[in-house]
């Protein structure tokens, strides 16, 4: 072998094995199909409306994700899930429903003494497309809640809180 060929072959072997990658690449990227939606679910302690200091997060609640068509309004698909020990949902969405309405919806308490919605706090919503600017297959849904009946001790100073921070 003459000393030119050498870099020549070597410089042949590496565009190879970047087409190869190249190629795997893009690939992996054909696959991905589907979305996780994540979230928590709390219990609103003190009945403020919001997650506080003194906010729990309940593990055992039933969430969907829940697909409607814009247009007709009719339901496109259902998800369902339930919270970790930490209060947090992931549900797995095959597909992409671009042209849909969905949402992260509390189905139930897994905590009998935090069982009622919070007003406002019972649905988020969430956009399953990859047509929007977002790089992961991750879509973060806002907290929704559930709340005691009657607030804890100690809820009346916490709340105070906020209002000596209003401007």
């Amino acid at each position: 072998m003459e000393r030119g060929q050498i870099p020549a072959i070597l410089a042949a072997a590496v565009v190879v094995v970047l087409c190869a990658i190249s190629a795997h690449v893009s690939e992996a990227r054909d696959l991905k199909q589907g979305f996780v939606v994540q979230g928590r679910v709390f219990c609103d302690t003190c009945r403020a409306g919001f997650e506080t200091p003194a906010t729990t997060y309940i593990a055992g609640a039933k969430v969907s994700v829940e697909c409607r068509s814009k247009t007709s309004g009719a339901k496109t698909g259902s998800y369902n899930g339930v919270t970790d020990h930490t209060g947090t949902y992931n549900i797995l969405i095959a597909k992409e429903h671009e042209n849909e309405i969905c949402e992260s919806v509390l189905i139930s308490s897994a905590d009998s003494g935090c069982a009622s919605l919070v007003k406002g706090r019972e649905r988020a919503r969430v956009f399953l497309t990859r047509n929007n600017g977002i790089a992961t297959d991750f879509r973060f849904a806002n907290a929704l809640g559930f709340q005691k009946d009657t607030p804890v001790a100690g809820c009346a100073q916490l709340l105070k809180m906020y209002e000596e921070n209003e401007v």
